[in-house]
């Protein structure tokens, strides 16, 4: 008789149930550690590599081409976008005729970017497109009739939208009967109906068969560019002969990594292309923002994603929406610095009050919710929240509940405006939309991983209980099933600036391409302590004396935290992502460590 076969994989290290209640299981199964090692073989690269390349999906015949992503390899024919050749050449017409052009974006990092984009490639042309970003309290997401009557008003005949614009029936409506044209550039989801405008591109309308629903807004617009350059040079418009679109990849870069789209195809090579651009500082307003936020060492996916982008962001959270797609735009280095330090400025501000904020959303949620155990979406609420913060709000919530949640901030009038992160594994942005259908929100969408909602106070009690029906019995299963995935385990004397080097190049990481982990087995805790806001900073030490420095954001207070400030002496297991440091000039391995367990 055969014996059954083992289907649930050993646990890594033996590590059943971390301090994070996790199972350490290894990435790869028996066929990924074969593709790995042929990788390793066949390529010469080190076989921690192959773990990471294989882990992620890369077949064996594919890795070198994948360690050098190229806008060349990877672009598609931007004309297989449904409605791109329209929206080329109508901006291509409004070029020669000298049209006056409205830009209307949205108010975060995406919205900013796809903005600049637009407005960069117009004005080499010798257009002047006046930008237009709502205010994110008073008019909202996306284009509304008022702002469109405007700009109209204003001598716009043409109206680009950008990162929104999808499913704005009411307002496109408006702008045509304005007798303004609309092409609209964006990446959300979309309904059957489709609004009145010229051109809709959008790679997630559901008769767009391009494959490249992962782009974000300014990576659409780039493809849009491209198309619309081709017409300006079959024109034979000189200018078109002077333009170097990829000198924009910092912006496109900058997108890609701020709006969290997967880090596959096209996306790799608009980042690693566009890491490049941003190392030669050329726009003025990213290395004013560079500098004043440190920057140590050559440009990074992290620097985009947490020096940049928060403060970007700042400004359409808590004060100019349009300062972010301004500071894009603008060649004049002192009036960059101005810029960028208003945006540092606002970004302390809105750093300040996040911590008020997010102190009274956990205590909500643990008087509501213990310690989430029992609930399948967490969901708090207040008066008295900055609408422009509850994203924020929502993905702290979501971190340390491990559940998806919600942040809502009621108006005096009972309107909330609220916004939700998700786990992996559900999608956050369907649940939401069937919200709408049910009649239990004012408005909503979003995707799998985030949504944005609307909702009367009235409401709120019955749509806490429709997400707990709607999302409890998957949320159970996902928790119960859940596991920290390992790349490979690494002494603290392999983690060398050798090893970073060669991770970097198989990055950029991100959605859909996630941040190799590693664990480092049975190391001494030499040190630990608390540093900065919350942080927990440690020490490892393996048998050989090599040390290797670590760090656990946040989580002081939490129980990874716990464990590593009262295990001094002990040994222990730590997870986490390597990378390097800039300290007093020098660079150093430092593993950011995202679970631990002691080690038997």
């Amino acid at each position: 008789m055969t014996e059954p076969v083992d289907t649930v994989p050993r646990a890594f290290l033996g590590v059943e149930r971390s301090v994070s209640d996790q199972r350490w299981v290894s990435r790869l199964d028996q066929a990924g550690q074969n593709r790995a090692l042929a990788m390793a073989q066949l390529h010469g690269m080190p076989e921690l590599i192959a773990r990471v390349l294989a882990g992620r999906g890369v077949a064996v015949d594919e890795a070198l081409e994948f360690l050098d992503p190229t806008i060349r390899n990877l672009m598609p024919d931007p004309h297989t976008l449904t409605d791109c050749e329209l929206a080329a050449n109508r901006l291509a017409a409004a070029i020669e005729k000298n049209e006056k052009i409205a830009i209307f974006g949205d108010y975060d990092v995406d919205g900013a970017s796809s903005a600049a984009l637009m407005f960069r490639f117009l004005n080499h042309f010798g257009l002047e497109p006046e930008i237009y970003i709502p205010d994110r309290i008073f008019e909202g997401y996306g284009p509304n009739p008022a702002a469109m009557q405007q700009l109209a008003a204003n001598g716009a005949t043409l109206i680009v939208t950008v990162d929104c614009g999808s499913t704005s029936h009411e307002s496109l409506l408006a702008a045509k009967q304005a007798g303004t044209d609309v092409v609209v550039i964006d990446h959300h989801q979309v309904g059957e109906t489709l609004p009145p405008c010229v051109a809709l591109v959008n790679p997630n309308r559901q008769d767009d068969l391009s494959g490249q629903g992962h782009l974000c807004a300014a990576g659409v617009v780039f493809l849009v560019l491209v198309a619309t350059l081709r017409v300006m040079k079959d024109k034979k418009d000189r200018r078109a002969f002077t333009l170097d679109l990829l000198s924009f990849l910092d912006i496109v870069a900058l997108a890609t990594v701020c709006d969290v789209v997967p880090l596959k195809g096209l996306n790799r090579a608009y980042v690693v292309k566009g890491l490049v651009a941003a190392r030669h500082m050329n726009n003025a307003g990213l290395a004013a923002l560079f500098k004043i936020a440190g920057l140590g060492g050559p440009v990074t996916p992290y620097h985009f994603g947490f020096l940049i982008g928060p403060r970007i962001n700042a400004g359409g959270r808590i004060g100019d929406a349009a300062l972010g797609s301004r500071l894009l735009t603008i060649d004049d280095p002192s009036g960059a610095e101005v810029i960028a330090a208003k945006l540092d400025e606002l970004n302390r501000e809105r750093q300040a009050m996040e911590t008020v904020m997010l102190a009274e959303a956990e205590a909500e949620a643990l008087a509501e919710y213990g310690d989430g155990s029992g609930a399948g979406v967490i969901v708090t609420a207040r008066q008295n929240w900055h609408p422009g913060i509850v994203g924020l709000l929502a993905s702290r919530l979501k971190d340390r509940f491990r559940r998806p949640a919600f942040a809502i901030a009621f108006d005096a009038n009972g309107k909330g405006t609220g916004s939700g992160r998700s786990i992996n594994g559900f999608d956050l942005g369907r649940m939401v939309r069937a919200a709408v259908d049910n009649g239990l929100l004012v408005k909503g969408g979003g995707h799998a991983m985030a949504a944005g909602l609307t909702v009367e106070r009235s409401a709120l009690g019955k749509l806490r209980t429709f997400f707990e029906e709607s999302a409890s019995k998957a949320i159970a299963s996902l928790v119960e099933n859940s596991a920290l995935k390992i790349d490979g385990a690494i002494g603290a004397s392999g983690a060398t600036l050798d090893l970073i080097d060669r991770l970097e190049a198989a990055g950029p990481y991100g959605s859909g391409h996630s941040q190799p982990i590693f664990a480092i087995p049975a190391h001494r805790l030499k040190d630990a302590r608390t540093v900065g806001a919350n942080h927990v900073k440690i020490t490892l030490e393996a048998l050989d004396g090599s040390r290797l420095d670590g760090i656990a954001f946040r989580a002081a207070d939490a129980p990874l935290g716990q464990l590593l400030l009262n295990g001094r002496g002990r040994s222990v297991h730590v997870a986490g992502t390597l990378g390097a440091e800039q300290w007093q000039g020098q660079r150093r391995v430092q593993i950011r460590v995202l679970d631990a367990a002691i080690a038997n």
